[in-house]
């Protein structure tokens, strides 16, 4: 499925970020505030899926 901005409801990113988040936590820590504001930021549509992904990504291998 395409999960970018113009292909999703907010409803839809919504529910993608839950299903993600819930998988995250089952084996880790608790998301970081940064990583919600992310998550937050593409189920507003401001930033891409790919984006969003990317920056947690770089955010962990950093070690931040």
């Amino acid at each position: 499925m395409d999960y970018s901005i113009n292909k999703t409801t907010v409803e839809e990113r919504k529910e993608l970020v839950k299903k993600a988040l819930g998988i995250s936590i089952s084996g880790t820590d608790v998301p970081t505030d940064e990583t919600l504001a992310l998550a937050k930021q593409y189920i507003e549509g401001k930033i891409e899926l790919k984006e969003l992904q990317e920056k947690v990504i770089n955010k962990y291998r950093k070690g931040d």
